[in-house]
């Protein structure tokens, strides 16, 4: 059986892995990354970057269970590609006692190693952070911290490609079942998974995902920084706009820079030109200043030599869980991450997998 994956990001590329280890013909079709964003007409993705935060903990069940079976392969997408990707330097998660409860009972079963900080604890253990009154912490020490989305799409690609895939790196302009279009060819295929991120629905014709636009914040942190911020885990916090900041983290242009996101707003971008222009468009200045804020309240004495800011977007679907289904006879959609697809990436293509080849488990 041959199929086709539309869409060589993260769910994409770990479920082009999974079907050629599973024995079968693997076209992965996408585009790769824009060299220029401001004058790139093509289709954009939010794996651009070397920083997302990754956990078992989670105050959702069900991404507490996707989260812990994609991090314990982490190693084996490793070994499989040649291609590093995972930095384990612990995750926090901070908040009010009914949210701490949360995950403990979301992760039950799971056995996510997890260690509970009160507000005394939290102040010793991370005292450069100003954790909001009344929060206390659930902390992982291990198995956690972050990855880079950049690299563990590489890492799932050259896996995949170990086991037989074939990588074309064009656009589809075009889906059917059994049938992709790109702007040099027409490929025939048994199935096809379009796993096109916020570009999904354009591809299928279709209006069922929210796609939403992201600005995150970049401050660059130099030696003595980052030597006081050494033990720094990444941070999820409890609050309206859903703060999280990793620790610095070294970028391809050499520099550390400590990366955040939290959005007070959702600003949806309702067709395909709109999110086109968002990611065109550099981000938004003012999220960026308001970051910058944040950031400055959760690390106060935070020292940084440069900051920018860049635009990212999050795909969600209306029950807020991967849409990840048949559609009809040889045509499978895997989408939506909701805000949490990085860490979780490789068990949800691992689904959009098994759907395809009817081994549904």
């Amino acid at each position: 059986m041959t199929i086709a994956v539309v869409g060589a990001g993260l769910i994409g590329s770990a479920a082009a892995r999974h079907v050629a280890k599973a024995g079968h013909e693997v076209v992965l079709i996408g585009p790769g990354e824009p060299t220029d964003f401001a004058a790139h007409q093509g289709a954009f993705a939010s794996h651009y970057d070397e920083g997302r935060i990754t956990r078992m903990n989670d105050r959702r069940p069900f991404y507490a269970r996707v989260s812990a079976a994609s991090i314990r392969r982490y190693d084996e997408i490793e070994r499989e590609s040649g291609v590093p990707f995972f930095t384990e330097c612990g995750a926090l998660m901070t908040g009010s006692s009914d949210y701490i409860a949360a995950i403990g009972a979301a992760t039950a079963g799971l056995d996510v190693e997890s260690e509970a900080l009160d507000a005394e604890g939290l102040a010793a253990r991370f005292p450069f952070l100003a954790i909001p009154d009344g929060h206390t912490g659930a902390y992982e020490a291990r198995h956690a911290g972050h990855i880079s989305p950049r690299n563990l799409v590489a890492a799932q690609q050259e896996a995949a490609r170990r086991h037989g895939a074939v990588r074309i790196v064009e656009e589809a302009t075009g889906v059917a079942p059994g049938r992709i279009t790109t702007p040099s060819q027409t490929i025939e295929v048994d199935k096809v998974i379009v796993a096109a991120g916020g570009w999904t629905d354009d591809l299928l014709g279709r209006r069922a995902l929210d796609v939403y636009a992201r600005t995150v914040a970049f401050h660059e942190i130099g030696p003595a920084e980052a030597n006081r911020l050494a033990t720094m885990p990444s941070l999820v916090m409890e609050s309206d706009d859903d703060i999280y900041i990793l620790p610095p983290v070294r970028y391809p242009d050499g520099k550390l820079w400590l990366k955040l996101g939290g959005d007070p707003t959702d600003d949806l971008l309702p067709d395909k030109k709109a999110i086109t222009d968002w990611f065109r468009s550099g981000g938004d200045a003012a999220r960026g200043e308001y970051l910058t804020e944040r950031v400055l309240q959760v690390i106060p004495s935070l020292a940084f030599e440069s900051r920018y800011h860049k635009p990212c977007v999050t795909t969600w679907s209306q029950d807020r869980l991967p849409e990840i289904r048949r559609l009809e006879p040889g045509l499978i959609v895997a989408a939506a991450g909701n805000g949490a697809g990085a860490k979780c990436s490789d068990e949800l293509g691992r689904m959009a997998a098994a759907v395809a080849t009817g081994d549904e488990t």
